[in-house]
Parts: C-alpha cells; structure tokens; sequence
C-alpha cells in the first residue's frame, strides 16, 4: 500500500446485512469517516453508524436494472481521497469475496492513494449459518467451493462446480433453472438436496429447501427472486433438524445467567 499526504480509503466489508454482524472496526470507521461510498444491498441499519454530517454516496449494482459503472466508482474514490478526506467504501460481505475489493485496490494503487483493507463476514458462511445449513460437516462434507453463478467473461465451469460436496453460489437468484439445469447436465445428481436463501440474514430472509431438480420450480412458486444464494450438497439434508432445534431454543424463555462465586466461596 503507497503512503501518501492525500487522504485515505477504507475497502471494507458491511457483512451479509444484518446490522449485528457488522464487525467493531467497521462500526468505528463508519462513526469517523467524512465519505461513505455504499453498495446497494447495505442495510439501513448499518448506515445509521456513519457519523450525521457524513457525505453518503450511492453507487449500487443492480443486475438487470440501472448501475453505476466500476470504473466510475473508482472515480468517486479516487477523487474523495484527493480532497483530504478519511473514505469507506461499504461493499456488501467481505471486499474481496466476488466484490470486485481487489479491482478498487489496485485504481488506487496506481493512483497513489492510500488505502486499508477491512474483512467483512461473507454472506457465503454466514447466508447458509442463518438459515440453519452447515456448509461443512465432518461425516457428509469435508470441503465446501464458493463460486458465482455468472461472470464476465463466459460461462462458469460447470463441470468442475458440478464435483463440489458443498457448492455454495453467489448471486443465483436470477437465471436459476439454467444455473440447476447446467449442475445437473454437468453430471450433478437432480436429487441432491439444495436450497436457495433470499435476503441472507434480512428481517424478511426467506428460504426454499427441495432437490436441485426441483429447487428452481419451487422458488418461483414461492416467488423468491435476488438477492439469493444456492447452497447444493447433503448437507442441507441437515437444515429440518437444526431449523428445528433453533426454533425450540428461541422460543425458551431466556434464564438468568448463575452468579459468579465469590472468590474464596466455592
């Protein structure tokens, strides 16, 4: 990272939505910075940390529909910092989990702006944890791939996403039939369990659990729809029994914690 007198940019990650999973440093970053430069999918919630006369700028993706350009955002960045100012860029996540962090540090890098990468938790742990699917587990599945379901360039290699114990795909909720259907021509079995999660960790977090066969006719009948994350493997085999178990210990009734002995009275 170049050292320079100019001010300084902060790529970090806001977590899969749900304010609470914000880390420390990222709610401390927010409360000092002059500049918020924020993604699309950041919950509201997580803005209210940003200090009150904070400039926030808006540079959403949105597939489909309208976004801003990335090398306009590395534009604001760059421009922010040469003004003197302390900038976070807000991406959803962690900043280099399939959130174009390392494009943003490399602009700044050759424009000679300091910056600092800040590890946010990643919606593909913490989406699958939230709704009740270990992405490991030591007697169904010992390794676990991340992937996207598009990408610039071309299609994925479906063939090897096909292998994976644990496939966990990010921004599946649009063109799911075709992600499911080249799984399956790829050699993935149409009855593996599969689940697709809307909203991961949101109020209104929504989820769809069926064989990968069937998990795309299923969603649309739900009318889920992004963002969306898919999770294919046996281990969503086991989300009845955890769900289950999480709704009995959310519905106890919370008990006050012992108190601690007195030292010399145990």
């Amino acid at each position: 990272m170049k050292e320079t007198s100019r001010g300084r940019v902060y790529l970090v990650g806001a977590g899969p939505g749900d304010p609470e999973l914000l880390t420390l440093r990222a709610a401390r970053l927010l409360r000092e910075a002059d500049t918020v430069v924020h993604d699309r999918l950041i919950h509201p919630g997580v803005l209210e940390h940003a200090r009150p006369h904070a400039r926030l700028i808006y540079v959403g993706k949105e597939g489909g529909g309208d976004s801003v350009h990335q090398e306009d955002i590395h534009a604001v960045l760059i421009a922010q910092a040469r003004l003197g100012r302390a900038v976070v860029r807000l991406k959803g996540g962690d900043p280099f989990v399939f959130g174009r962090g390392a494009e943003e540090a490399l602009a700044l890098e050759a424009a000679g702006i300091s910056y600092e990468v800040v590890p946010g938790l990643s919606a593909g742990i913490a989406v699958p944890a939230s709704a009740a699917i270990p992405v490991t587990h030591r007697d169904l599945s010992g390794e676990v791939t991340f992937a996207t379901a598009f990408r610039a360039g071309g299609a994925p290699d479906w063939s090897f996403l096909a292998r994976a114990q644990t496939l966990v795909l990010f921004m599946a909720g649009q063109r799911l039939e075709e992600t499911t259907t080249a799984l399956i021509s790829a050699g993935r079995a149409a009855t593996i369990p599969a689940a697709l999660v809307e909203a991961g960790t949101w109020e209104h977090q929504r989820v769809v659990e069926a064989t990968l066969g069937d998990v795309a006719r299923q969603a649309r009948q739900a009318g889920l729809g992004s963002p969306a994350l898919l999770v294919v493997g046996e281990v969503v085999s086991l989300r009845a029994r955890l769900a289950s178990l999480t709704a009995r210990r959310d519905s106890t009734p919370e008990q006050p914690l012992p108190r601690r002995a007195e030292a010399g009275h145990d």
